[in-house]
């Protein structure tokens, strides 16, 4: 017997009236129609973690990192590891807050050599942190130029909204860059970090349901608003009550079948 898939009406209107992508919502409280899945591997670019990863995204930011390896490459850098973006329809993904719309993914700064391995052979690693145990610096061993080129050619692509990254590895960029200065504004520090670049692309024109929130602020962030955050390591807070989940918007509702 043939199956039959039933669509709810709401989501049959938004397949019917919107273009081939829909972005909905926010990177913590979203979903997308339309996204594409980035492949297991590319020019400067190799999916890890398979098994319990997600690789879907807006075709916009599957372009960029695509762009991304190859830019990479070009500097010499050995292949990037990619790990979560999105659900093939947004929506919560487990261990983050945000990578809901399809304009998210995660990128490790480890540039160890990383020779193509088949998919399986990757399921399993674990690229070390950039940020010595205490929080504060990074870990020699494991930073160079290498990791400075690249989140300077990440912050040059197309359409980035900003880039997440552990304080101590903002830091050792303020500490190292010369010259134009001007994409560090772009490099923002967030806790959880420590071995991965959090990429975040801006809504993309035309995707009037889609809010990506306020811009980075002005200036290069190597200010006070930096010390802030190390501030916080020095005398740490008492763990607050877990915030809330922000509810889904309604066509969200119906796209992920909630």
């Amino acid at each position: 017997m043939r199956r039959v898939l039933l669509l709810s009406p709401l989501l049959l209107a938004l397949t019917a009236a919107a273009p081939t992508v829909t972005i909905i919502g926010r990177p913590v409280a979203g979903c997308i129609l339309g996204a594409a899945r980035l492949p297991d591997h590319a020019p400067g670019l190799q999916e890890i973690r398979a098994s319990h990863s997600h690789f879907w995204g807006a075709p916009v930011l599957i372009a960029a990192l695509l762009d991304l390896g190859r830019q990479a490459r070009a500097a010499g850098l050995p292949d990037l590891y990619v790990g979560d973006l999105s659900a093939s329809h947004g929506g919560p993904l487990a261990g983050h807050a945000g990578h809901e719309i399809g304009l998210e993914a995660d990128v490790w700064l480890d540039l160890s050599p990383h020779p193509l391995l088949p998919v399986a052979a990757r399921d399993d690693l674990l690229p070390p942190s950039l940020v010595r145990s205490d929080g504060q610096t990074v870990d020699p061993a494991h930073w160079s130029a290498a990791q400075v080129t690249l989140l300077r050619i990440a912050a040059s692509l197309p359409g980035i909204d900003r880039i997440l990254v552990h304080p101590a590895i903002k830091r050792r960029l303020c500490q190292d860059v010369r010259g134009d200065r001007a994409w560090l504004r772009l490099i923002r520090p967030w806790w959880g970090h420590a071995s991965h670049m959090h990429i975040r692309l801006r809504c993309p024109a035309g995707q009037t349901q889609c809010d990506e929130g306020p811009p980075p602020p002005p200036g290069d962030g190597c200010d006070a608003t930096l010390d802030w955050w190390f501030a916080q390591l020095a005398h740490p807070r008492p763990p607050a009550a877990p915030a809330q989940r922000p509810a889904l918007p309604a066509a969200c509702r119906a796209v992920l079948g909630e």
